[in-house]
């Protein structure tokens, strides 16, 4: 069955709390190659069939108006993942 797959991350202009503690916590865990962290949301939307262009709309539809604020977040990828 197909998937969908949506990423959502805060625009750049908006702190990221999360991604800020994230990155503080990295060194101490020995990992010190990232100097910065942003923590975004996934959203996995399963499809019943074939993901036709019509489908792929009402995803990306869906995410700029429900699965995201556009206030705060952009919607940064619409993909298709098949599961075989």
């Amino acid at each position: 069955m197909p998937r969908i797959v949506v990423d959502v991350m805060p625009k750049p202009e908006i702190l990221d709390p999360q991604g800020k503690a994230i990155a503080s916590a990295l060194p101490r865990l020995g990992f010190t190659e990232f100097h910065a962290v942003r923590q975004g949301k996934r959203f996995e939307l399963s499809v019943e069939g074939e993901v036709t262009d019509a489908v792929l709309e009402q995803a990306r539809e869906a995410a700029a108006t429900m699965l995201s604020n556009p206030v705060i977040e952009d919607v940064v990828a619409v993909t298709v993942v098949d599961e075989d």
